[in-house]
Formats: structure tokens, C-alpha cells, sequence
């Protein structure tokens, strides 16, 4: 099934939406609010599911889905683990730096702000005309209860919705090799969430080994800076992130686990090349700097800008939409 919240309060009003993002049903009925759903999973799972499929059939009430109208899945979560899942992303911002390799990074899981997500279609304000903000997409998963120590199957079992994620990140704070691997929280400006989650379920075959199988689509003012391959090059699934933040605590219903940037080698196990060339390209601009510097000997893409237009999107293999779009314009 897919889950919604749309604008009312601080944690918003759960929807259903169709498969094919067109039509919603509210979920007041079932359980108010996406969080009160996580609570209590294995009560309030059947009736939302049963709840989709009348959608799908349209044999209950509905209205016209509208991602505008949405905020974050989950507007505010207790927790959130982050971590570079895609080892190429801190290998090459560390080339890139001159500095030395190391081999901790990718997967290594931080903790990272979580008390309130854009809404997918918000504004971004930019209001330090001497920042570098850099877009960083990549997946999210909302999980469910999980005891200290779970192993792999009961991770796998605890993720509830996937997700997308995007982040905002000032470059200008971070340590010259562009990372920030010292435990803090990233300097993020903002993250936002796409506006719709989904059930591992609804996913089919392209969820597996705690990946998703698809290109992830990032565009800066209408041109395509990636489509990275999100089930590709991965140092770890979402499964294992999750069984590692619960190594020494447990967690909470509600938590969300991301991992960005997507990030796909190239033929050569070196930078991928730019989608302007033919390649994936990137999922940040950082990562499409650092490639510009190795192979070109300078960085061409600038950082974002006041006018500035972002999309974050994943299409299935018919070319529909599968969590709408994170959609942000840059303002100063």
C-alpha cells in the first residue's frame, strides 16, 4: 500500500493514496496519523491495506491526490540514522580532496536531524548568499519496534514504508575533504521526504536484498544531473543499516534509516560519467564536482543558487511515479 499525510497540524492526516498516485481516501477512520500507525503496526496495517485495495476497486470514498497538498510521510520522527551506503560517493570526494583513502566511511551510520521535514513541494530558503548547499538524494526506510541486537530477518521484518530522501547540505562547514564523519550531525540546511511511502510489499521484485532496483532521477532546473542506479554499487542494503543501528539499542517505531547519495562506479571503477555524456551521473553536486576535478582538472557544476529548481523522482518500469516527487524551488 502506499501512505500519505497531508497539511493538517503538526504531524498531519494520514491518507491512502492508489497505486497510481491518483486518487487518495482518507485513513481518519483506521488510525489518524502515520506515527499512530507505527505504533501499533500489527493492528492497523490490515485495515489500511484492506482500506487500499477498496480505493483500487472504488468502493469507498475518495478525492483527487494532489502531492502539493502533502507534507512529509512523516513530518516529524523520533530518530533518524544516516549513512553513505554508496561507498563511491566518500571515495571520491576524498580523491578528489587529495587526502587518504579510508575504508570506514561507506555505511558508517551518524545520527542526523529528524524534528521536522520539508514538505516535498516547500520552498527551500537560502538565505547565505556565501554557502555552499549541495543536494544529496538517496532512500529512506521507516521502521517499525526493534529490540537490541536484531539480527538480518528481523530487521527486514521491522521495515514498514520505503522511502526517498533528500538533503541539503552546507559544503562551506564541512572538513576540506567535503565529509563529516566525526560522530556530529551533518550540517544539514534541510531534508525533506518524498511525498508518499511504501510498503516493501507494494515494491514486488524490485525490492530485494534490501535494495531498491531502480534509477534514482535528480534534475536541477529542468536537466537531468543523474539517474543513478539505487540497487547498484551499494557497500550496504537498508536491511544491514537497519540491523546496525540496532546493534547496541534498540529502536523505536517510527525511526527513519536513509542512505544517500546513490552513487554508481564507472566501467573503469573510477568516477562515473556525467548524465550529459551519456552516463548515470550523480545524485549530488559534490560527488559531480569531484568527478569534473579528477577528469578535468577543475569543478564546472556550480552549488545552488536563489532560482534554482529541484526534483528527486523514481519511476517504475512503466514510467509511473512511485513516491512523487520532491520538488523544491531555491529562494534568497
Amino acid at each position: 500500500m502506499k501512505l500519505a499525510s497531508l497539511k493538517h497540524g503538526r504531524d498531519g492526516r494520514l491518507v491512502v493514496v492508489s497505486r497510481d498516485l491518483t486518487r487518495a481516501t482518507d485513513a481518519f477512520i483506521v488510525v489518524p496519523t502515520l506515527q499512530q500507525a507505527l505504533d501499533d503496526w500489527e493492528r492497523y496495517a490490515p485495515a489500511l491495506a484492506a482500506l487500499a485495495e477498496q480505493l483500487e476497486h472504488g468502493s469507498v470514498p475518495s478525492f483527487r491526490f494532489h502531492e502539493h497538498d502533502c507534507v512529509a510521510p512523516l513530518p516529524r520522527a523520533y530518530a533518524r540514522r544516516h549513512a553513505a551506503a554508496w561507498p563511491g560517493y566518500p571515495a571520491l570526494l576524498r580523491q578528489a580532496a587529495g587526502a587518504e583513502a579510508a575504508g570506514s566511511e561507506a555505511g558508517r551510520l551518524r545520527h542526523a536531524p529528524s524534528d521536522g521535514f520539508l514538505a516535498p513541494r516547500e520552498t527551500l530558503v537560502a538565505d547565505d548568499p556565501a554557502a555552499s548547499l549541495d543536494l544529496s538524494a538517496g532512500l529512506a526506510v521507516i521502521t517499525g519496534d526493534l529490540p537490541r541486537g536484531a539480527g538480518a530477518a528481523e530487521a527486514e521484518a521491522a521495515i514498514r514504508l520505503v522511502t526517498l530522501v533528500a538533503e541539503v547540505i552546507r559544503h562551506d562547514r564541512l572538513r576540506p575533504d567535503g565529509l563529516d564523519l566525526d560522530g556530529a550531525e551533518a550540517p544539514a540546511l534541510a531534508a525533506s521526504l518524498a511525498p508518499v511511502a511504501v510498503t516493501p510489499d507494494e515494491l514486488g521484485t524490485v525490492w530485494r536484498d534490501g535494495a531498491l532496483h531502480r534509477p534514482l532521477l535528480v534534475s536541477r532546473n529542468g536537466k537531468a544531473l543523474g539517474c543513478p542506479e539505487a540497487g547498484a554499487d551499494l557497500a550496504q542494503g537498508l536491511v544491514a543499516l537497519v540491523a546496525e543501528a540496532a546493534r547496541d539499542r534498540p529502536i523505536g517505531a517510527g525511526t527513519l534509516v536513509s542512505a544517500g547519495p546513490v552513487s554508481n562506479r564507472g566501467i573503469d571503477g573510477g568516477p562515473g560519467r556525467a548524465a550529459a555524456e551519456g552516463g548515470a551521473g550523480y545524485a549530488c553536486l559534490a560527488e559531480a564536482r569531484a568527478a569534473e576535478a579528477l577528469t578535468g582538472g577543475w569543478a564546472r557544476t556550480p552549488y545552488l543558487a536563489a532560482g534554482d529548481r529541484l526534483r528527486v523522482e523514481m519511476k517504475d518500469a512503466g514510467g509511473h511515479s512511485i513516491f512523487g516527487a520532491i520538488e523544491h524551488d531555491v529562494a534568497g
